[in-house]
């Protein structure tokens, strides 16, 4: 069962205002993703560190991040207060003008960015910071085509969906704008038959150098790449093979593009995924944990050499809000209170110490997992029909009677106070990147328990 919670009795949630946030809701607000008489949307009211709760009293521990984007949890003092600052200060001002804040911001994420990536131009999320990364390779190199994996999302915006691999891609993807998709590497479920990490990494090399071949190198301006695959199933690349990405681009004068704005920001347990394999890219996107997704914000990181190719040339993409100043006060003050509290450092003491082995272990007692994989506080649940055959545990994009067995797991979890991330056949376990590792073994308990749900869909549950 839920948590209940114990609020102050004149903060205390009543029916009548839930009822009012719902019919408002409902009357009124268009959802994502989602077909809008199908859905129920939670009403919450209000959250702190790593729980939110509804109008009931019902508390849930945030084992999503909302959308991997709460690194620091929910009403961070410091950044709360730094917002307030800023507004008192100065709201908003255009793009075009100095503003201390902005410029701060700026420096803070290029004194973290790998190599030379010492440029930041500013958007308001990370869909608007691959189309723009995309523009400025185009601009670039004078090519057109971009090359990304089937297993990946890189946003919903006209360049960002089409890059995308995943089926969200599929309703929007006009087949004509410029991208072609190829398979990244994934053990697991590998598409070259490989059977060792070195194998899957040498023969994921070789298709792209292969598809690089066939798609004609002087055409294709860049390849985007999610640093570590998050939606897609957090699929950690084997050693060598980003070294080997980076070695194609050079080789053909292809930019190297890295999506960050899921792994980035101390989610994987350093400020960049990157860092984890020695590899600069020549644009970096970012967003999300930049400032906890408390007032939106994204970006790029630009190399010295793209940079310099708008120096007298115009560069033709712009937006009213970029660097809009209470988002750098809240990027400023986040990664202010990442450095002061080791934000970042206990990522990656939870991945190797906390997260990672009570994973290991849940895999060893439930027939239902079939791997666990990740970094940080960066990790995916691949859950199965059966160990042996690795059949997923629901069909691929399923939705409807076919996706039932998720269904139940999903609501498992959230009956037991746990909000997880859920897509397709996995669960993520993505909490805030400080999240004690008291509440972090609170989290795996209540995810232990959930999974005896999913247990009894496999082949084992039902012999």
């Amino acid at each position: 069962m839920t948590t209940p919670l114990t609020p102050q009795a004149d903060t205390a949630p009543t029916a009548a205002a839930k009822d009012a946030v719902k019919a408002a809701d409902r009357a009124h607000v268009f959802h994502s993703w989602s077909a809008q008489k199908l859905i129920d949307p939670l009403a919450v009211a209000g959250a702190e560190g790593s729980y939110f709760w509804d109008y009931d009293g019902n508390r849930y521990l945030d084992f999503s991040s909302q959308l991997v984007n709460t690194n620091i949890g929910h009403q961070h003092p410091k950044v709360v207060a730094a917002i307030q600052e800023q507004a008192a200060k100065l709201c908003t001002l255009a793009p075009g003008f100095a503003v201390d804040v902005r410029s701060e911001a700026a420096r803070l994420i290029a004194e973290r960015t790998p190599g030379d990536l010492d440029k930041i131009f500013f958007t308001n999320g990370g869909a608007e910071a691959v189309e723009n990364a995309v523009r400025m390779a185009r601009l670039h190199t004078g090519r057109q085509k971009v090359l990304s994996t089937y297993r990946s999302y890189h946003g919903a915006t006209a360049a960002a969906i089409n890059l995308t691999g995943d089926p969200r891609r599929w309703p929007s993807d006009t087949a004509s704008a410029g991208v072609v998709h190829f398979w990244g590497p994934f053990l697991y479920r590998s598409p070259f038959h490989a059977t060792t990490e070195a194998e899957e990494c040498e023969r994921a090399l070789a298709h792209l150098a292969d598809t690089i071949a066939f798609e004609g190198p002087q055409s294709i301006a860049a390849i985007v790449l999610e640093t570590v695959p998050g939606t897609a199933g957090i699929m950690v690349p084997p050693a060598g093979y980003l070294a080997g990405v980076r070695e194609l681009c050079d080789r053909y004068g292809i930019v190297f593009v890295l999506d960050e704005v899921m792994a980035g920001f101390g989610r994987t347990g350093k400020w960049f995924a990157a860092e984890h394999w020695d590899v600069t890219p020549d644009l970096l996107t970012f967003a999300k944990g930049v400032n906890s997704g408390y007032v939106p914000l994204g970006g790029v990181a630009i190399s010295g050499a793209i940079a310099e190719t708008f120096d007298t040339r115009p560069y033709p993409g712009g937006l009213t809000y970029s660097g809009h100043p209470l988002a750098c006060a809240a990027a400023v003050a986040t990664i202010g209170a990442m450095a002061e509290e080791g934000i970042v450092e206990h990522a990656a003491h939870l991945g190797e110490n906390v997260i990672g082995p009570a994973l290991a272990e849940i895999a060893e007692r439930h027939p239902s997992v079939g791997e666990v994989r990740g970094l940080g506080a960066f990790w995916a649940v691949e859950l199965v029909r059966d160990k042996e055959t690795r059949e997923p545990l629901v069909p691929y994009n399923a939705g409807g009677a076919d996706n039932a067995p998720m269904a139940e797991f999903t609501a498992a979890c959230k009956q037991a106070g746990l909000w997880p991330f859920v897509n397709m056949n996995r669960t993520h376990v993505v909490p805030a990147c400080n999240i004690t590792e008291a509440e972090a073994k609170e989290g795996l308990a209540l995810l232990d328990e959930a999974l005896t749900v999913a247990d009894r869909h496999t082949t084992a549950g039902a012999a």
